[in-house]
């Protein structure tokens, strides 16, 4: 897969292609639209923009169902030919947009490819003639299919595309599951054929042959009215024919069906893990990107007020920082770099504190009771001291 890297240098545009061998192919393109090309870029890129194209897609979507009614088809046929003359020349816009934005890496992209695809399609009615009865099936069954437009949202839609994506990895698990289930059916047709497809005895009218008897498995497999199959083969006589159906619905619907059922969620589960995963990725990105924003902005900030301060009257530095307090607001956005603002040191510093009051607290009653010792002691000293002179006495 080659792999791109667009550097835009004004006035000039460098692309660097590494191709399959690893060596490096520098194609340049003098672009003197830079700035413009960069522009359109953003606007395409822009939310709005994408809000709006979505727009157009529902609405093109809402006129292919009236066109269905003939009535209204019928009475606001110029009305409909218009707005669908406009909503094609939005898509065509939009294309050509992307077109000029980067020519080369646009047909690299399968969803552009898409897109593109479905623009031809959406222009072919309009190259034949539609009142030359000859050419009127012909137009029908391409203006029937101006209804893939509305697959355009796809490509606006993350959520789209990463189950697209999904669905592509699972093509190829599914596929084996499909070519395992189809040899499955493949031994229960000839085997039924060979038990219930005689013509005179036997339920000729759906194991007759080998295509009815794989038809009659298809059934079994999406378990569809197998119990009318089940009746037939009974009337005519076969009562063991139960353990034949029982065995396939086993191992053709609860086994292999299921198995495909299974690997598509999960197919379905790791891409959306994936896709949450990006999100997440992005928003980190996004939130670095506006902190870095914020810091390089203080640093200018300070940067000026260092100026300001040499070319000032202000005599010492906190003066003019003093000064500067006094236009800030509680709504101004602030990154703090220092270690003491982390939530971990916070949450460690927290901690620390509980420790040291539940330490203080221990040694508070610890004071308590040397107080209380000490207190019994002076009261027994008092005690054996005036019992000591009574004693003298007698």
């Amino acid at each position: 897969v080659n792999m791109h890297l667009n550097i835009n240098v004004y006035p000039s545009a460098f692309t660097l292609i590494a191709n399959k061998t690893g060596h490096l192919l520098i194609w340049v393109s003098w672009r003197k639209d830079t700035e413009f090309c960069e522009y359109i870029r953003r606007l395409l890129q822009n939310p709005l923009f994408r809000s709006f194209m979505i727009s157009v897609i529902s609405l093109n979507g809402v006129l292919l169902v009236l066109e269905t009614d003939y009535d209204f088809m019928h009475n606001f046929y110029a009305y409909l030919e218009v707005a669908d003359l406009i909503i094609l020349s939005i898509y065509t816009m939009e294309i050509l947009l992307q077109l000029y934005v980067d020519p080369l890496n646009y047909w690299r992209s399968g969803y552009h490819l898409f897109d593109f695809i479905l623009l031809v399609i959406a222009y072919l009615p309009y190259t034949i003639d539609k009142n030359d009865v000859r050419h009127y099936r012909t137009w029908s069954i391409i203006n029937g299919f101006q209804a893939l437009k509305i697959l355009k949202l796809i490509s606006y839609s993350r959520d789209m595309r990463s189950l697209i994506t999904a669905l592509g990895q699972t093509v190829k698990a599914v596929t084996y599951v499909l070519v395992l289930l189809f040899l499955l059916m493949f031994i229960f047709a000839i085997l039924g054929y060979g038990l219930y497809g005689d013509p005179d005895t036997g339920d000729s009218k759906n194991w007759g042959n080998l295509a009815s008897a794989l038809f009659t498995l298809f059934s079994l497999v999406t378990v569809d009215g197998w119990t009318d199959l089940q009746n037939e083969l009974d009337q005519h006589g076969f009562k063991s024919s139960r353990a034949f159906t029982i065995v396939f619905i086993l191992l053709g619907f609860f086994v292999f069906f299921n198995i495909s059922i299974g690997v598509v969620i999960m197919n379905i589960q790791d891409s959306t893990q994936n896709y949450e995963r990006e999100l997440k990725a992005e928003k980190q990105a996004a939130l670095q990107a506006k902190k870095q924003a914020l810091l390089q902005r203080q640093q200018e900030e300070v940067n000026m007020l260092i100026h300001q301060q040499k070319t000032s009257e202000y005599k010492t530095f906190s003066e003019l920082v003093e000064d500067f307090k006094k236009t800030l607001h509680h709504s101004d956005p602030m990154v703090l770099e220092d270690f003491c603002a982390s939530i971990p040191f916070i949450d460690l510093y927290v901690t620390s504190l509980d420790l040291q009051d539940d330490t203080v607290y221990r040694l508070q009653e610890l004071y308590h009771e040397l107080v209380g010792t000490l207190n019994s002691i002076l009261e027994d000293i008092r005690e054996k001291s005036m019992v000591a002179p009574e004693t003298d006495l007698k």
